[in-house]
């Protein structure tokens, strides 16, 4: 029997499992017992409001109602074979190995979880030892330390007579320095300690900015509504502790506050209904600056997006991250993500679809992305002055529906050089550390 018809018997299993009457379950949702039994016992076809509500009732996800478990499952194993790119998989027989060996499936499923998440440590950590500052300066303190200890000591060894008042001065100094060089050391350990958390030890500006944007989920309903100001919202913002992030956070929020009076989410959502997600179409039916409108679909919070700006040196100035998509934290950005690419092309909306490396591939339903890039003036044009661009680029998932009605190629793209698994790459700046096929 197809999976789709045990809707009702799954319905019965669950209010029976959670101790619930039928005649109760069919009075919170409002219908009869009579129907409610024919719906159980596989006798009358059921789907939208009513399955959502007795979804809701029995507090269940409606799609396990409808599909079943077995169906995520089948879903997460074809995700992981697309993930390891194996083209000898019989990936069609996943339902059969699924139904017959649950159990083996869900083991198949966890380690593909467990990979996941070792490949992102990895990540992580390749990217703070190269280019964390916060490292580097911690090492650098800890090596001239050791040099001054050194120093010192052998000052004490090799000159048989010292005055007792500089031998002093010299023990003290190797006191001090020693205390100093345990400091840095125990602080060097802890920070690597927590090196697999992206999102702990946060050190640079930029981190604190995204780590307090992360917070509110890149949305501010109360910049949204004008019920405060940018200013009264940082009163709260623990996150931000130099100078420089709040400063700079400050600035977004003052953007955000803008965009918002010039495109209320409400408007943009009736748009979005209309036209979809694309913010050149959505730009010129609204007659507003596209870089407004990539803003504010970055903000709408049922929306799926990604979002990242530079500026004309190429520095990554805002990071709204995507799952699928990572984003590099100290190092630079993939050279050919059409962010770049549109800073050649001032004022010119580039529309592209892009592939993360190491992700899967295409056929096999790898992360595919829908990205809008341009490059805006940045600031008011003024007599005699060359202007000053900014780019950004919006990358929306690409639906498993539309994989097969785009018509244009596709961008092989990466995180950056170091942690990408293309290695005939003719943009490759340096060296990957990772082998081919990990």
């Amino acid at each position: 029997m197809p999976r789709s018809s045990l809707t009702g018997t799954r319905i019965r299993e669950r209010r029976i499992l959670q101790g619930i009457r039928q005649s109760h379950l069919a009075e919170r949702v409002g219908i009869s017992p009579s129907y409610l039994n024919l719906i159980e016992h596989n006798r009358r076809r059921i789907g939208g409001k009513l399955l959502n509500d007795i979804a809701a009732v029995l507090n269940v996800e409606p799609s396990l109602l409808a599909e079943g478990a077995e169906s995520v499952l089948i879903a997460l194993l074809r995700e992981a074979v697309a993930e390891a790119g194996e083209q000898g998989v019989e990936i069609e027989q996943a339902e059969s190995f699924a139904g017959h060996y649950p159990g083996w499936a869900r083991l198949v499923v966890a380690q593909r979880r467990q990979i996941a998440a070792l490949g992102r440590a990895v990540e992580t950590l390749t990217d703070r030892l190269t280019h964390d500052p916060h490292l580097a300066a911690t090492l650098h303190e800890v090596l001239d330390t050791i040099s001054a200890v050194r120093s010192t000591a052998s000052i004490l060894a090799e000159t048989r007579e010292i005055e007792p008042e500089w031998r002093d001065r010299f023990h003290r100094n190797i006191n001090e320095d020693a205390t100093r060089l345990a400091e840095g050391a125990q602080a060097l350990v802890t920070y690597l300690d927590g090196a697999s958390d992206a999102r702990r030890d946060v050190q640079s500006p930029q981190e604190e900015i995204e780590a307090f944007f992360v917070a509110h989920d890149f949305h501010f309903p109360a910049l949204e509504d004008e019920s405060l100001t940018p200013e009264e919202i940082m009163h709260d913002a623990s996150e931000l502790v130099s100078g420089s992030a709040v400063s700079q956070a400050l600035k977004l929020l003052r953007q955000y506050a803008v965009d918002a009076k010039a495109v209320p989410l409400a408007e943009l959502r009736a748009v979005v209904d209309e036209l979809g997600p694309d913010p050149f179409r959505i730009a010129v039916h609204l007659g507003m600056d596209q870089g407004v409108i990539m803003r504010r679909l970055a903000a709408l919070p049922e929306l799926e997006a990604g979002l990242v700006a530079c500026d004309g040196s190429g520095t990554l100035v805002f990071r709204k991250p995507l799952p699928g998509f990572p984003l590099p934290r100290f190092s630079a950005a993939c050279p050919l993500w059409p962010l770049y690419r549109a800073l050649t092309r001032p004022m010119a909306p580039l529309h592209m679809r892009m592939e993360q490396q190491g992700r899967g591939t295409v056929p096999m339903g790898g992360s595919l992305f829908d990205a809008y890039a341009v490059a805006l003036p940045k600031g008011p044009a003024t007599v005699n002055t060359d202007p000053i661009f900014e780019a950004q680029m919006l990358f929306l998932p690409v639906p498993g529906e539309e994989r097969e009605v785009w018509r244009g190629g596709v961008v092989q793209v990466g995180a950056n050089c170091r942690i990408c698994p293309r290695m005939e790459c003719h943009a490759r700046r340096e060296p990957s550390i990772i082998a081919d096929g990990f």
